[in-house]
Order: C-alpha cells, then structure tokens, then sequence
C-alpha cells in the first residue's frame, strides 16, 4: 500500500492551508496550461485519479462531462470532497493507485494532478489507466519534474555571486525519494523524463504534448514570487492519447 501521508494530522493541516487548496484552481498558477491541453468535457466520463479535494471534478461537470469517478487514498480528502458536493454525478471512493483495477473502455477521459510521483508502479497504472479509456480516449496529468525532485536534498541555494541555484543530483539514480515537507519522511517516486515518456508509448498511449511549466509574465506581475520558477521547471505536464 501507498504511503498515506495526507491523513497524517502534521501533514494535513498545514496541506490545506496552500492557495490551491483555499482557491481550488484558481490557486494553482498551473491550471490554465493544463486546461489548454483537456479536450472538450461535454459529455464525457472522467476518471479523476488523486482527486484531492474535487476542485477538478466539479470543474469537469460545470464544463458538462456527463460523469465523474474521484479516487485517492485518503480519506480526508474523499470526506472533504464528498462534504463538498451533491452531485450525484460524481462519484469519489478511496483507492490506492498502487493497486487499482480499472474496468476496460469504461472512461473517455483520465485526468491526474501532482499524483503520480507518489506512485511506486507508473507502468503498471498506465497501463491500467490505457485500458479504462475508449480508444481515443485522453489522458492529461502533471506530476512534480523529474528535476525538481531529483535532488537527494532539494532546496534553493546560492552561488558565489548570491543567485538562487536549484541542485540537481542523482538524476539517473531512479527510485524512492524522501522530503520534509509538512511531516518528516513524504515518500515519492523520482522518475527521468525518458522513463516517464516511455512508459507511457509502452502501454499503447500517443504522447500529444509535453509541457515544462513556467509562469507567464502576467502571472509574475500579479505573483512576484512565482519568478523563482523560472529558474527550474518544478511540474511537468503531459497529453496522450490512448
């Protein structure tokens, strides 16, 4: 089983004090680049896989999917998201992404938002989430970047002349990740580039776009401290199609 750090109490409170979970979407300065890349929602089943709180579920019915599956681990977050809608179109249920079967051709669209890299098994989810989708059906998900979180100490540091530098180390080294972020210990999973794409082409889906996120210039006027992340990619965005 996954670890489940989001129902642990140090790392829950300080979690749902993020803009993106007091704002929902709005909060999260990427958004805008994933919605570019999702296909039309209208009348379309959607698979949410770590769907936190279900900003995005109920997103993707206010855009008229005509249903939506919400699934992560932890039950705080399926309580909140289920306190937070009576739609009877969505449908949220705790799941471990580690271990989850999926019906065949029973979605139109997949949709993950920084999840995956928590995940152990990405080629085993692929290829289960490839097999859940119509032929033709999309996936679009972000993840934290490989050189984000590659770093066996990742945090901002400074050069000889006082600019902001982001280490990267161990890169090729492939595997579990630990960081202390609200709590001691948050397990993820570092995976190159190479190997996320390829996992994905592996499992039959055709990799439609790859996006680096970076903020844009109104973002920054509007958010100064969003600069810092031009000086490293911190997510990774992906369209394929299966």
């Amino acid at each position: 089983m996954a670890q489940n750090i989001y129902d642990d109490p140090d790392f829950f409170a300080g979690y749902i004090q993020l803009p993106r979970q007091v704002l929902g979407l709005k909060g999260a300065p990427e958004w805008p680049a994933i919605r570019a890349l999702l296909p039309d929602p209208t009348g379309k089943r959607v698979l949410d896989l770590g769907c936190g709180f279900g900003w995005a579920a109920r997103w993707f019915r206010q855009q008229g999917a005509k249903s939506v599956l919400g699934l992560d681990l932890s039950r705080n977050m399926i309580q909140r998201a289920r306190a937070q809608s009576a739609d009877c179109a969505i449908e949220y249920r705790i799941a471990d992404l580690d271990t989850l079967v999926l019906a065949q051709a029973g979605f139109d669209l997949a949709y993950s938002a920084l999840t995956f890299h928590y995940v152990q098994d990405f080629e085993r989810l692929v290829r289960e989430v490839h097999k859940c989708l119509q032929p033709g059906g999309h996936l679009v998900f972000s993840i934290e970047h490989p050189i984000f979180m590659a770093a066996t100490d990742a945090h901002w540091i400074s050069d000889e002349q006082g600019r902001k530098i982001w280490p990267v180390n161990g890169y090729a080294r492939e595997g579990e990740r630990r960081t202390n972020w609200f709590a001691a210990g948050v397990l993820k999973y570092h995976r190159t580039i190479g190997t996320t794409l390829n996992a994905l082409i592996a499992a039959g889906f055709r990799i439609q776009a790859v996006q680096e996120f970076a903020p844009t210039a109104e973002q920054i006027r509007q958010l100064p401290q969003l600069a810092e992340e031009l000086e490293r990619p911190m997510m990774l965005i992906v369209s394929a199609t299966a």
